[in-house]
């Protein structure tokens, strides 16, 4: 399988933002790619919540969406739209961070909203609570690609590795986590993390991701850590996209996932257990 990670530096302009996902949607495409990802939030990076009120949409009504959805149509490929950031129904007015998988005739095959909320103080000046704007979702997704099972998670998910564990035991050989990874926690963690879940998985991992200072007409701009990766089931690195928005392509040998998987075997050596208990003397 011939896979394209997309890596943006996508602003707070759902517009400008399109147009040059469609560029690089169609580069991909012209370099033979059989499915093409993109970051979380490709549609808009912002932390003012009245701006996105006033530019994001219902997954229905969302441009970016319905124009990535007709251009995997016209190019016959398939497109994972990492994440948009859309409207819900939600009481307090919480938005959706959401994947969409796009089949090459145009059609939406799955669909997975961000479970984890990214809610932290890395230091005194930069705190993220994600879940004060968007809702979490509460099912894992498992879909169909080219005859693969492709888990969906994205970003902050990586950090809990049981759901990892729950797509692969159920069949998953590649598992995506497009990702908008802030500079500190990517210098540290971003990698290491990456390779861990391929590790314990015994699958690929591809993790298309935001790059750079994000333009910014209201609010606070911010940075994100670049450096798209695909790791193989034994945890090499087989691309890094770097720090610039671009398009790195990828060949998968699939058949690593089964090797992977045969030499060491732990999804099939879980144990139940009791505890911990608290040992007194």
């Amino acid at each position: 399988m011939k896979i394209a990670l997309v890596q943006l530096s996508s602003s707070d302009d759902p517009a400008e933002n399109l147009g040059i996902t469609q560029g690089f949607v169609a580069d991909a495409a012209s370099q033979g790619a059989d499915l093409i990802l993109t970051p979380e939030v490709t549609n808009c990076v912002s932390t003012n919540a009245q701006h996105q009120r006033n530019v994001l949409k219902l997954s229905e009504q969302d441009e970016t969406l319905a124009a990535i959805s007709a251009q995997a149509a016209d190019l016959g490929v398939w497109v994972l739209i990492g994440s948009l950031a859309v409207k819900t129904d939600d009481p307090g007015g919480r938005f959706a961070n959401r994947s969409f998988l796009i089949n090459p005739v145009g059609e939406i095959t799955a669909q997975y909203d961000k479970m984890h909320m990214f809610d932290v103080q890395l230091s005194e000046t930069e705190a993220y609570r994600e879940s004060s704007g968007y809702r979490a979702g509460e099912e894992a997704v498992l879909a169909d690609v080219l005859d693969q099972k492709i888990g969906l998670t994205i970003c902050y998910d990586l950090r809990f590795p049981a759901l990892y564990r729950r797509l692969a035991q159920a069949g998953a050989d590649i598992i995506t986590v497009p990702s908008a990874f802030t500079v500190a926690t990517g210098k540290a963690h971003w990698e290491t993390l990456l390779r861990a879940r391929a590790i314990e998985c015994g699958c690929f991992i591809l993790a298309p991701a935001q790059t750079g200072t994000h333009a910014c007409s209201s609010g606070k701009p911010r940075k994100t850590y670049g450096h798209s990766l695909a790791v193989s089931p034994w945890g090499d690195i087989l691309a890094d996209g770097g720090e610039v928005p671009g398009v790195t392509m990828v060949n998968l040998d699939l058949s690593l996932v089964e090797k992977a998987r045969h030499r060491i075997p732990s999804l099939h050596h879980d144990r139940v257990f009791e505890g911990p208990s608290e040992q007194r003397k």
